[in-house]
């Protein structure tokens, strides 16, 4: 199991992303428009420096629901490859068996 600060910093970031989303969009469209005047390119680029840096979205980490846990995560199913062994040793998820040999 993470920290539970891990898990809740996690969720504040997620927060703030889509907080701000639409507002960094826009300045991102200004500063890669390259029909704008430089200044107003530059003064977007300044705006966009002052943005919490946790509003970025390359700043999230992907967590397992269940235990909180950064790595091993199977984006399909949102769970770690521990939690994801675990339910189907337990016959939580359909089709799907423990294999021995």
């Amino acid at each position: 199991m993470a920290k539970k600060s891990m898990i809740e910093r996690e969720k504040k970031r997620e927060k703030l992303v889509a907080q701000y989303a639409t507002k960094r969009a826009g300045l991102k469209a200004i500063i890669a428009d390259q029909s704008k005047p430089v200044e107003e390119r530059f003064k977007a680029t300044l705006a966009l420096a002052k943005l919490p840096r946790n509003s970025s979205a390359v700043r999230m980490h992907n967590r397992c629901q269940l235990t909180g846990r950064p790595h091993a995560y199977y984006r399909k199913l949102k769970i770690s490859r521990i939690a994801l062994r675990n339910l189907g040793s337990n016959g939580e998820i359909p089709g799907m068996v423990k294999s021995s040999w």
